[in-house]
């Protein structure tokens, strides 16, 4: 059977599943519609705020949930670009961040000129937003089909963890010994009354990827599958694990070639995969393989 490194590089294309994706400028009509209500709620906050510190405050008071969440985009982008949104979102520490990071935000008063200077809605910063709304997207799809081709491949198997959006699968909730309290999986497979676990992995879509975001992904590929062999062979179990990439970024840089080592590593043990490599690599065999 091929291994991931076996796929020669002019073959390597033809194993890539690609998201589809929208085009610019056609998005805009809907980008403005969605966030108009957002800059409109922007510029009410923003006109009854004493400082750049009540605006923030304010915007932590917002009850809907979205749309805090865009109101702190905005934020970030007119006031503080040295701060995250998923710092800014963290309504209980809202007081904490004013404190840490309000001598760096833009007086109230240039917000509102620079405001003021641009149309409403602004379609640059409604394109903008919209990057955000399908972030994730690629990867719950790819999930999603991966969930689908192991039902329909293993129907005496069972699949199991968030096939979309949700929380993840923590290796504690599969063996209460396990030593990292927080080790997330994406997907396990096991018997259909899950007393067995036989495989359990990691998903992840890349788009474009490269330098550091490599290294991490790698270095994280290693220490997840370190971490859960370790326990395995420890405990005398058979559980493989598999990492499931796809999508454009594997065939930058040196991405093919760090995922390879990383099976190379426990070659009976550990597959990395795409979703068009399933049929042909991911047998029942491996899986419940003693």
């Amino acid at each position: 059977m091929k291994s991931f490194r076996d796929y020669a590089p002019t073959e390597r294309r033809n194993y890539i599943t690609l998201s589809t994706g929208e085009y610019y400028p056609d998005i805009l009509e809907d980008a403005c519609h969605l966030y108009m209500p957002v800059l409109e709620m922007f510029s009410q906050l923003l006109k009854r705020a004493e400082s750049s510190t009540a605006l923030f405050m304010s915007i932590a008071d917002t009850p809907n949930q979205w749309m805090r969440i865009q109101l702190c985009r905005v934020f970030r982008k007119y006031v503080s670009p040295e701060t995250s949104v998923e710092m800014l979102k963290q309504k209980s520490k809202a007081r904490q961040i004013c404190k840490d990071f309000g001598d760096g935000f833009r007086p109230v008063q240039i917000v509102q000129d620079r405001f003021d200077s641009r149309p409403l809605p602004d379609e640059a910063l409604c394109a903008v937003l919209w990057e955000y709304k399908d972030r994730g997207k690629k990867g719950y799809d790819l999930t999603e089909k991966f969930f689908n081709l192991i039902q329909g491949k293993f129907p005496s198997l069972n699949i199991w963890g968030p096939k979309r959006a949700g929380a993840d699968v923590q290796a504690k909730e599969i063996w209460k010994d396990f030593p990292n309290d927080s080790r997330p999986l994406d997907f396990v497979i096991s018997s259909d009354d899950k007393k067995k676990t036989y495989a359990v992995g990691l998903a992840r879509y890349d788009g474009d990827r490269g330098g550091a975001q490599e290294d991490d992904r790698t270095g994280g590929y290693k220490n997840c599958a370190d971490e859960i062999l370790s326990y395995v062979h420890d405990h005398g179990l058979s559980t493989k694990v598999i990492f499931l990439n796809d999508g454009p970024g594997l065939l930058l840089g040196s991405m093919w070639e760090d995922y390879s080592r990383i099976e190379e590593r426990y070659p009976d043990e550990v597959k990395v995969l795409t979703l068009r490599m399933i049929e042909e690599r991911l047998t029942e065999e491996w899986l419940i393989g003693e």
